[in-house]
């Protein structure tokens, strides 16, 4: 049985409840149960993490070290600054989605560039909490 962990970062737990005209108001809980349908109609398992520490977020990296096929992975803001999560990613060797729900090349400049990027296997985003099921697919296709 294949299995995905899918990580989100700081302040994504808010999600539905903070600037809604960034990201939606609909919140993750509200996509959880499609998520876990496709995984489960795909003979996989879906493990879901949120952490608002940078520490933690490394620690459940490594965690599935020989257990976990890939990893769909929303940053947060730790995508502009957290080398140390994309030394995880490296070290780790787990195939990684990289996910953002807003387009973060239409925002702020600053939130335009990815230090995750280079060690993920593809980057979706700016297509909200879609953006989730689409990664979810591929990773399931592969």
């Amino acid at each position: 049985m294949k299995k995905i962990l899918l990580i989100n970062g700081p302040n994504l737990n808010l999600i539905g409840k903070r600037e809604e005209s960034i990201y939606g108001n609909k919140s993750f809980d509200d996509i959880t149960p499609e998520l876990e349908k496709i995984a489960n109609d795909n003979g996989a398992d879906l493990e879901y993490f949120q952490s608002n520490h940078e520490g933690d977020i490394i620690d459940r990296i490594h965690q599935g070290i020989g257990n976990i096929d890939k990893i769909i992975l929303n940053p947060g803001a730790l995508t502009h600054y957290s080398y140390s999560i994309h030394d995880a990613i490296l070290s780790a060797k787990i195939p990684v989605i990289e996910v953002h729900i807003s387009n973060i090349y239409a925002r702020d400049r600053w939130r335009s560039k990815s230090v995750i990027s280079p060690a993920a296997e593809g980057v979706i985003s700016g297509f909200g909490l879609e953006g989730y099921i689409i990664a979810l697919n591929y990773a399931l296709k592969l």
